[in-house]
């Protein structure tokens, strides 16, 4: 392993703050200066370039009112889960506006009836998207044409 390269639990456990830093609309001076830390500090341990000590973690974890437990919660660095190959990919559209903010308004939905229809249409609205890319422009051309509305 390069000695430069970021650990991956560091990595995880940098997301995994910059995701709740996002969740509460923090940035990343508001967090340093809580902390006594500069923002280009606070960039270094979301990227898991710094390795957060265990009491600044702490700090982190009170300010962001979470137990220091969140940090470490479906950690995906056991790459035996199935699961660890999707972690990646979910973790960095979370950490987009649009990741967020379906978060934000999913979480808000209290019935359990609404939350699985929608992830029912998400989940239909994604197979869909799959199914017309994987169509040649022609096939599409030629279904339009047999099929005018």
């Amino acid at each position: 392993m390069n000695a430069k390269a970021p650990h991956a639990i560091d990595v995880y456990v940098g997301g995994r703050v910059r995701a709740r830093r996002l969740i509460l609309g923090m940035s990343q001076t508001a967090l340093g200066d809580r902390l006594g830390i500069t923002f280009q500090q606070i960039q270094k341990y979301e990227k898991g370039v710094n390795r957060m000590g265990a009491s600044r973690l702490q700090a982190a974890a009170d300010i962001l009112s979470v137990p220091i437990s969140y940090f470490f919660q479906d950690n995906p660095s056991d790459q035996t889960r199935p699961e660890a190959a999707d972690f990646d990919a979910v973790n960095a559209f979370l950490s987009t506006r649009e990741g967020l903010s379906l978060n934000k308004a999913f979480s808000s939905i209290k019935s359990p009836d609404i939350r699985k229809t929608v992830v029912a249409l998400v989940t239909s609205l994604a197979q869909g998207e799959e199914t017309s890319a994987r169509q040649p422009a022609d096939a599409s051309v030629a279904q339009a044409s047999a099929n005018p509305s």
